[in-house]
């Protein structure tokens, strides 16, 4: 006969532990969000695609510039943006400029933020989408010309390039005191071309692009000096080069940087 095993002293089945049910709860939560940011995904990918297929083509971005520079009597095109002037405007307004195809994925989340929270625009605007409106939208600051501006942003990066479109884009912004174009600043503000200026000279430039009636070096050095002042602090935070140097920049008064105001000689 087999030996009988007291019930008391059969093996029961363990029991589900808090800890257990939390991570099964949690693996449920994971692959419900998980679902939730593709579907997220791919409505945002039929939406950029519809967006693309909406806007017009860019193909006619050269004469858009022409035109404009024409208009203010500034010659098409103008001489090549010097590496000075290049690494400081992408430093301040689009740091990864050569990296991104017409958009910057981050900046784009901190606009969606911004208007979700209602605290504005917290995103920067790329160089694409600057020139896209410059040259397609001027003037309109609806979200309907801003997801315009995307579309054409993204067009710009893939017909052009980026060396293009900064030269495009510096052809025709517009640097205050009734100067546009980088050439017309350049001589205007210095009284010398562009490859000519300083380092604190393209910072100065390159900051004056954000706000160039209110921080118009000749009207307002207070407001032009921290624009260059924010400009040399991004070249160091994107290692251009060392506090040290960019403390001996700022240390050049405004009236030298402008010393020879009033045109190329």
């Amino acid at each position: 006969m087999g030996t009988t095993i007291p019930v008391s002293a059969v093996e029961e089945p363990p029991t589900v532990s808090r800890f257990s049910w939390r991570r099964r709860r949690l693996g449920r939560i994971a692959v419900r969000a998980a679902q939730i940011v593709v579907v997220l995904i791919v409505v945002a990918a039929a939406g950029f695609g519809v967006l693309l297929l909406a806007t017009p083509s860019v193909g006619n971005a050269r004469q858009l510039a022409m035109q404009i520079d024409r208009e203010h009597h500034v010659a098409y095109p103008g001489p090549a943006v010097p590496a000075k002037f290049a690494a400081s405007l992408e430093a301040t307004e689009d740091h990864r400029f050569n990296s991104e195809p017409g958009l910057d994925p981050i900046a784009v989340g901190r606009f969606v933020l911004g208007e979700v929270t209602g605290q504005g625009d917290l995103g920067g605007a790329t160089l694409y989408a600057q020139l896209a409106k410059i040259l397609y939208t001027p003037g309109d600051a609806s979200l309907k010309a801003q997801a315009e501006q995307a579309g054409l942003a993204v067009k710009l990066w893939y017909t052009y390039g980026p060396a293009e479109v900064l030269r495009l884009y510096s052809d025709v912004v517009y640097f205050g005191h009734g100067y546009y174009g980088l050439q017309a600043a350049s001589c205007g503000y210095y009284g010398v071309q562009p490859d000519r200026m300083s380092w604190p000279q393209a910072a100065l430039l390159a900051g004056l692009v954000y706000q160039p009636t209110m921080d118009d070096p000749l009207a307002n050095p207070g407001g032009a000096a921290l624009r260059e002042q924010h400009v040399l602090d991004r070249l160091v935070a994107v290692g251009r080069f060392s506090q040290v140097q960019a403390n001996a920049y700022l240390s050049i008064p405004m009236r030298h940087l402008l010393a020879h105001a009033g045109g190329c000689r």
